[in-house]
């Protein structure tokens, strides 16, 4: 379009999907909830400690030159002033870095020629790269969980031992002055550590971002994040506890698909951004953004359960049910690899011989049976001879709804076993089956997990808000919605969010 000028920071492709750069419109969007009277002072201080594009520190100084005009006229004093004064960054990489001051001074050198700067000396500027490194515990950093084997190499290739979680806090205040803290800490943190869960598994470490700049003791801290902290996470059980516990959490912004934020990117769970307050003790006032459709903001405690409760619709549903105390199905379901037989065995016989068990498995996708010999099952034995439910242990529909939530179920008759790739309800007849699996195919067991599945996994605590029922009939939703006292509203929202199941096997 002629005369079209594009900001250049929507238009970066992204690093990879665990280093995304933050659009324009989400940091504006971000500072937009603070209280403006923070740009129009000249002693606030601001930190992005992961500077990638340098889009938050680079609105932060726009609305501050804008908020100072009237104490300080002079357009360059006042510039030089809020550049050297109150807006600090660290980098994540010498890219970012360079990236970053080109955003913000308009030069990659903050004391170059074409700086909008003309007080510094130094051509880092307020947005610096310290060198870090891993702390190597044998095969991996005690810090952020990089594997030795990945990331231990030469210093010209990139270690992604991120300044701001592997220097101490201490030593991030003395990079700026002395006695330095900070007003507001914004940013957009690395999501995962490649490899750092063992093998092909990532780990998650954005939680330790979030920590470490607790540690510094801010007046606000804002952060986008990926969402699966609310509910699930390897690792991340202390991490939710204290975050949901904290009454510190003003507001929180959650966007079940990550790609209304960051388009073209997969985040499993989505993203949300929050903003902390050290001064605040209350509720949390909560908002859910799913494409054009926006619920709240709804005052929420966020401590309610053990998890949070993404959409607050769900709420009275969960006290009707959960309020019975009535006994958690998981407590007939198998934890993770219930016979001790991984998702990729293979030494299994196709047609079976004197002794042996069906052994069913998920493989590329397809589901399988096979044969092995009882005497090789060495965990879960008692299980062999019962009646079992097999139900997928990873299931993923995308993000839209209605949605599935669950993988088909499959009744497996005794004697049986099955591989990693199933959980494991075990009952005591085909009858009995035939029930759960009916229950386990209702709206209203698939809505119930939903609340505790926020990725493509449903492991065994996944399911700790379904109550055990009977096994003497069929279910069907119309009889639970009854027993639970779910009203038509009610009944219309968990219909709007699972679809049915059909085509058990």
């Amino acid at each position: 379009m002629i005369g079209h000028n594009p900001d250049i920071l929507t238009c970066l492709a992204n690093l990879s999907a665990d280093e995304v750069f933050t659009p324009p419109k989400l940091a504006v969007a971000m500072l937009d909830i603070l209280p403006q009277e923070l740009f129009r002072r000249p002693d606030t201080t601001f930190l992005d400690p992961v500077c990638k594009s340098g889009v938050f520190l680079r609105e932060i100084a726009r609305r501050l030159n804008e908020g100072l005009k009237d104490q300080m006229p002079d357009e360059q004093s006042r510039i030089n002033h809020i550049l050297t004064k109150q807006v600090f960054g660290l980098a994540t990489s010498e890219l970012t870095s360079l990236l970053s001051r080109r955003s913000v001074y308009c030069s990659k050198k903050a004391d170059g020629k074409y700086s909008i700067v003309t007080a510094f000396n130094k051509p880092d500027g307020n947005i610096r790269l310290p060198k870090a490194g891993h702390e190597w515990a044998e095969t991996k950093c005690r810090i952020c969980g990089a594997p030795r084997a990945i990331f231990d190499r030469e210093d010209a290739l990139e270690s992604y031992a991120y300044p701001f979680i592997h220097i101490s806090t201490k030593s991030v205040l003395e990079l700026f002055g002395d006695n330095m803290k900070f007003d507001l800490i914004i940013g957009n943190p690395p999501y995962q550590m490649a490899g750092g869960a063992g093998g092909t598994s990532d780990s998650s470490i954005y939680h330790l971002f979030v920590n470490q700049a607790l540690k510094l003791s801010p007046r606000y801290l804002m952060m986008v994040i990926p969402s699966r902290w609310l509910a699930g996470g390897r690792g991340l059980d202390e991490f939710r506890q204290e975050m949901l516990g904290t009454s510190r959490l003003r507001e929180l912004i959650d966007y079940p698909a990550a790609s209304d934020v960051f388009p073209g990117v997969e985040i499993k769970a989505g993203v949300c951004y929050f903003l902390w307050d050290s001064t605040y003790q209350g509720e949390c006032k909560v908002t859910t953004i799913r494409g054009s459709e926006i619920l709240g903001p709804i005052s929420r405690n966020l401590g309610e359960y053990d998890v949070f409760v993404r959409d607050a619709r769900a709420v009275s549903i969960l006290q009707k049910v959960v309020g019975r105390k009535e006994l958690p199905i998981n407590t007939i379901l198998t934890r993770d690899t219930a016979f001790g037989l991984a998702s990729n065995f293979s030494s299994f016989r196709e047609t079976a011989t004197p002794g042996d068990i069906a052994l069913y498995f998920i493989r590329k996708m397809k589901r399988g049976m096979g044969y092995v010999s009882r005497n090789e099952i060495t965990k879960s034995e008692h299980l062999i001879d019962r009646w079992k439910v097999l139900v997928p242990e990873a299931y993923n529909g995308g993000d839209s709804v209605p949605h599935q939530i669950l993988g088909r179920p499959l009744i497996a008759p005794s004697p049986s076993v099955c591989t990693q790739s199933y959980l494991v309800f075990y009952v005591d007849s085909k009858k009995e089956a035939k029930s759960l699996q009916s229950y386990y195919m209702t709206r209203f067991f698939r809505f119930l997990v939903s609340q505790r599945k926020i990725t493509q996994h449903a492991l065994h605590s996944t399911y700790a808000w379904v109550p055990i029922q009977e096994w003497d009939k069929l279910w069907t939703d119309e009889v639970l919605y009854e027993k639970y006292g779910i009203t038509a509203h009610e009944i219309a929202f968990i219909e709007s969010m699972v679809r049915p199941m059909d085509g058990a096997e």
